[in-house]
């Protein structure tokens, strides 16, 4: 009997003990969310999804009209600078080539040495001339020959002199630096230059991404032939909302992360930022570095970026979800003290994605809450972890 009699006392017991901590937790008020203000490191960080940017990629083209001779590479293959991508048929242009071979040869080797031999020929002429004109002035001076004689040989060394210096001219236009030389070597470069078009070469190191070329095929000046991937260039380009343009500054870390490859984070720095927003998108486009090589990347993959654009070591911080009427840098955060929920005003400095910085109104140590409660009203507070700092 007595073994009956002390259960029912014992259940009394707990019920009642259960009730007393139901009715104190009452009379203390609902648990809510909240954090413990504490000093630690902030970061102020723009948050946006970009491109690998189209920059490194390079359109490929021929400078002449012609038909494709033969074609090197195709999509996917490594090329370097100075390979040959592709061949156009240079029938015509090394005709023009050795056309302008053979004017300089038979330059060299016919006309120059006749010019020459013209030259001396004209040159004893006209020295001849002037021997002759030398002898009949001294006749003529003694009487021995007439005027309309002294007169014939004058003539005889003005034309051999004549043609003595035109040959000398001509033959100035045979000598190498001559002009006619000159010509001809312009000649013969313009010829080399247009039948080295023929040949389309890389200037860069990349991977040949696509090809829109066969052999047989007419090209002109303006098409494009291949587009080559550039291994030099690695830009990211992120449209950033132009809300956020104001905290951006060249130089400012980044961290890219492709979405193809999700496990792998590239440092990056701002290298540009666009002189202009789009107004139809209302967003300012944003180039960034990257820091280190990275061959995984591909044309138009997409990207997210972080971007920090301030930070803060050691500083009081207050979740965002604790704030309220947000007025510039002014807002007021719901504290508890003493159990009952205060309204106090605070001054913001530094804003983050998930935290802000409190210059005045809290101190270390100070709980304020994340939920909407009465002013005046009993609260218990749920503290939760506040992470200010952004993990990869």
């Amino acid at each position: 009997m007595k073994g009956r009699t002390i259960i029912p006392f014992v259940v009394a017991v707990i019920v009642l003990a259960t009730l007393t901590v139901y009715i104190y937790q009452q009379w203390q008020g609902p648990l809510l969310p909240g954090y413990k203000i504490t000093r630690q490191q902030l970061l102020q960080q723009v948050v946006a999804s970009g491109t690998v940017s189209s920059q490194s990629l390079v359109k490929i083209g021929s400078e002449v009209t012609g038909v494709v001779k033969a074609r090197h590479v195709r999509e996917g293959d490594w090329v370097n600078p100075g390979d040959v991508l592709v061949e156009l048929n240079d029938d015509g242009q090394l005709a023009q080539v050795r056309e302008s071979e053979a004017a300089l040869a038979e330059l060299a080797l016919s006309m120059r040495p006749q010019a020459e031999a013209a030259l001396r020929e004209a040159a004893n002429a006209h020295q001849l001339a002037v021997s002759e004109l030398k002898r009949r002035e001294a006749l003529f001076a003694h009487g021995q020959i007439s005027a309309e004689q002294l007169e014939q040989s004058r003539s005889s060394e003005v034309a051999a002199r004549s043609v003595r210096d035109r040959l000398q001219s001509q033959l100035a236009t045979l000598m190498p630096g001559g002009t006619q030389t000159q010509q001809l070597m312009q000649r013969l470069a313009v010829a080399q230059a247009t039948l080295d078009k023929t040949r389309i070469i890389s200037s860069i190191a990349g991977t040949v991404q696509s090809r829109d070329v066969e052999p047989g095929d007419l090209v002109q000046p303006g098409r494009t032939l291949l587009e080559i991937y550039s291994a030099m260039s690695r830009e990211i380009l992120v449209p950033v909302d132009e809300r956020s343009v104001g905290k951006l500054e060249l130089g400012q870390p980044a961290r890219v992360v492709a979405d193809a490859y999700p496990e792998t984070v590239l440092d990056a720095r701002v290298s540009f930022m666009a002189p202009a927003v789009n107004t139809s998108r209302g967003t300012l486009d944003v180039h960034l570095k990257l820091d280190n090589d990275a061959d995984f990347l591909r044309q138009g993959m997409t990207v997210s970026v972080t971007i920090t654009t301030a930070t803060r070591a050691d500083t009081l911080v207050a979740g965002n979800d604790a704030l309220r009427n947000i007025r510039g840098n002014a807002a007021d955060v719901l504290m508890v003290r003493d159990s009952r929920v205060v309204k106090v005003p605070v001054t913001l400095g530094l804003r983050g994605m998930f935290a802000s910085e409190i210059l005045e109104g809290l101190e270390a140590g100070d709980l304020v809450l994340s939920a909407d409660a009465e002013e005046g009203s009993r609260v218990r507070v749920d503290q939760r972890t506040l992470l200010a700092i952004e993990e990869d």
